[in-house]
């Protein structure tokens, strides 16, 4: 497999999934910037990757800053969708790892290797022209969580429009009083 496989794309137009496989965390904008997918051209690949961006935000926030705001193009985070992270966030980096294949509550949320991770569309994902809500699934949530993404029509570019994956989920065992 290459630096950024599509796996699958089951299912028709309107409820499509993708299996999205990611070799590592990127670190920094060049790294981001040098992953396949990072062209911005494929929505799934644009969600895929805002996750991965997410997980490295306990390690480094200014770079996980400057990477989200390539991936949100002309519309950079405002110092309240910074503040919006450092909440959801705060001692809970388990929430962005529990979207990738193999994290499960039982193993705090450590995903497979390679990372992989399924973008789903249904009926209404694309509702809005030059829209998308794009729906992923965390080991810790009963129900699918959302990225919202907005095309630029001049370029042909995705880029991160609201980020809704980062409500609480299920405790990870070891962090769990009552386990």
């Amino acid at each position: 497999m290459g630096l950024f496989d599509f796996i699958s794309g089951a299912g028709t137009p309107k409820n499509t999934t993708k299996t999205i496989v990611l070799p590592y965390v990127p670190k920094n904008v060049n790294e981001l910037m040098a992953m396949p997918g990072a062209n911005l051209q494929d929505e799934f690949a644009v969600a895929a990757l805002c996750v991965a961006v997410l997980c490295q935000w306990e390690s480094d926030k200014q770079a996980t800053i400057e990477m989200l705001n390539y991936l949100r193009g002309p519309r950079p985070l405002s110092v309240m969708d910074q503040q919006f992270l450092r909440d959801r966030l705060a001692g809970k980096q388990y929430k962005t790892y529990s979207f990738f294949r193999g994290a499960t509550v039982q193993n705090n949320y450590t995903p497979s290797m390679p990372l992989t991770i399924d973008v789903s569309t249904n009926p209404y994902t694309y509702q809005t022209e030059n829209m998308a809500t794009l729906h992923l699934k965390s080991a810790g949530a009963d129900s699918l969580r959302q990225i919202s993404l907005r095309k630029k029509p001049s370029t042909g570019q995705w880029f991160v429009w609201e980020i809704f994956l980062l409500s609480d989920i299920r405790t990870p065992a070891a962090q769990d009083p009552w386990a």
